[in-house]
């Protein structure tokens, strides 16, 4: 027994192939180390909060945002991809551990008389009767295939952070599209403004060329800013048009569904960026989870391709019932048993399973690239954004003083005006300013809106890290 045991163990190992070498494993990004320069920083240190756009206080912007994510046309995309991987993991669960089948068949012939068989099978017909239960296991020996369940859940895991990422992605495009809505509607109610004055500024100055108080060429200018105020309100109702478009589209609804959308102020809130990044960037970011399992399931592919280098062993058994008489079938003279392992040696494969191997292994290689990248791309789009944020910030300001300044000097005006030292025209042109400085108060906050959903969602749009799933479906 002994002997017939060390035999069995020098075969096994002589049925071995060689694995070759892994030459270079290029070497994976430590996020850890990922941070921001010194100077990039805000008021406020931490991380979105999940449901960000709550904190806005726009009831229609919750509602649109809420309506997209219950099934946006890119997250029905992501949902099939998450429905498709699973059925991938099933059926690679399916292939490990025992085999179970039954088998039946009912088959009549007639044999020849002149044949191999003399009579009395010879020249008679027969009818052949079989009941049979069929039981196949692989011993997985080398763990091939637990290595490709291991595969399978990390793709999966690959699309449920993928999902995240679209909604993520979703939400934040939504909430950007209603801010430039937002910041139009707003910035074509002060230009309508602007019209009006511009208009009254014209017709002064037409008064005053008809009395002889002012030259045709202040006519002609106060017309000329007339015909720009209108060329710009034109292009402000095309972008409200198109914006409006792209909005119904990333919510996947018909031309009926925001003809309630109603322009209201936008509420001011306070953004945050953490004091350091870190290993909690790649536990916010759901594409560099994505990345990650990428990884992850490309390593179980490569030990997937390694268990293929050594034998493979399966057992098949069945029992069952097999008989020429249907009288007979459950007679205990009919039952039939078979027990027969199979032992595959990839003595004469080695070429296959080496190209085999350097695929997966290429394919990590490009995936410790991929994920590398994303890394960078993660923290340069934090950055950037910030920066962003920081510098808008500094512009407000200075736009603040410049809009206290139009605001003092059209007071000034106006209090001249009523002493009857300052005439109207006077008053017009210091509204003109004013209003002027408003519209670029209002730029600057659509700006500034803009900015924070593109920080929020470069910071993970409150998103946090997803337990792993298990290796067994639930």
């Amino acid at each position: 027994m002994k002997k017939s045991l060390l035999s069995m163990a020098a075969l096994l190992l002589a049925g071995c192939a060689a694995i070759p070498p892994d030459a270079h494993i290029p070497v994976k990004r430590d996020i850890a180390k990922a941070d921001l320069a010194a100077d990039i920083h805000l008021a406020r240190e931490g991380w979105p909060q999940a449901r960000w756009w709550t904190a806005y206080g726009d009831e229609q912007l919750n509602a649109l945002i809420e309506q997209a994510l219950q099934g946006g046309p890119s997250l029905e995309v992501a949902a099939a991809r998450i429905g498709s991987a699973r059925s991938e993991l099933s059926r690679s669960m399916a292939d490990t551990g025992i085999d179970i089948s039954g088998y039946a068949n009912a088959n009549r012939q007639r044999y020849s008389g002149t044949g191999l068989f003399p009579a009395p099978i010879g020249g008679a017909y027969f009818t052949t009767e079989t009941l049979r239960l069929e039981a196949r296991y692989n011993f997985d020996w080398w763990g091939k295939h637990r290595a490709q369940v291991a595969a399978t859940v990390g793709a999966l895991n690959v699309d449920r952070a993928a999902y995240a990422q679209a909604e993520q992605a979703l939400a934040a495009a939504i909430a950007q599209s209603y801010f430039r809505l937002q910041g139009d509607f707003a910035r074509q109610d002060n230009l309508a403004q602007l019209t009006a004055v511009q208009t009254a500024l014209a017709q002064d100055r037409t008064r005053r060329i008809d009395s002889g108080l002012a030259n045709a060429d202040t006519g002609h200018a106060a017309q000329a800013e007339l015909a720009q105020l209108r060329k710009q309100a034109a292009q402000l109702k095309t972008d409200i048009g198109v914006e409006r478009e792209a909005l119904r589209a990333l919510l996947g609804a018909d031309h009926t569904a925001l003809a309630d959308l109603k322009p209201v102020p936008t509420k001011a809130v306070a953004h945050t960026l953490p004091a350091r990044l870190g290993i909690d960037l790649l536990a916010r970011r759901p594409d560099l989870q994505a990345a990650r399992w990428q990884l992850e399931a490309s390593l179980g592919r490569i030990d997937a391709a390694k268990a293929a280098f050594y034998p493979d062993v399966n057992l098949t058994g069945s029992v069952g019932l097999d008989t020429i008489k249907l009288e007979n079938l459950l007679q205990a003279a009919s039952r039939t048993v078979y027990l027969g392992p199979t032992l595959t040696l990839p003595i004469f494969d080695s070429r296959r399973l080496d190209a085999q191997l350097d695929a997966t292994r290429t394919a990590r290689d490009e995936r410790i690239a991929e994920y590398n990248q994303a890394v960078v791309e993660a923290v340069r789009e934090v950055a950037q954004d910030a920066l962003q944020v920081q510098g808008i910030e500094q512009q407000i300001a200075e736009q603040a003083a410049g809009s206290a300044a139009t605001g003092a000097q059209l007071a000034s005006v106006q209090k001249r005006f009523e002493r009857g030292l300052a005439d109207n025209a006077g008053v017009l042109n210091a509204r003109l300013a004013v209003l002027r400085e408003r519209d670029a108060d209002l730029y600057l906050q659509q700006v500034q809106r803009l900015a924070e959903v593109a920080l929020t969602n470069a910071l993970g749009g409150g998103y946090h890290e997803q337990a792993p799933l298990a290796t067994v479906l639930k």
